[in-house]
């Protein structure tokens, strides 16, 4: 299960649940324009794609909540 983070690592960014956020296949998170503009949808910690995160039903946020950690990487 995706841990649904709540901010680009880059920038820090809030990032609801529901928002549009890139991540690569180990979950490292970012903002649209940080994964496009900064890089080029490439993940900056592991070299993979970035794409678009997944959304949760919101039927589901209270069984399975988003995280409340933040992570920030100097990038």
């Amino acid at each position: 299960m995706l841990t649904m983070r709540p901010n680009c690592e880059a920038c820090d960014t809030d990032l609801a649940a529901n928002d549009e956020a890139m991540i690569c296949s180990f979950e490292c998170t970012f903002c649209p324009a940080c994964a496009a503009e900064r890089f080029n949808h490439v993940c900056p910690n592991c070299g993979g794609d970035l794409v678009h995160r997944p959304t949760r039903a919101p039927a589901l946020w209270q069984r399975f909540p988003p995280s409340t950690e933040r992570v920030l990487k100097p990038h």
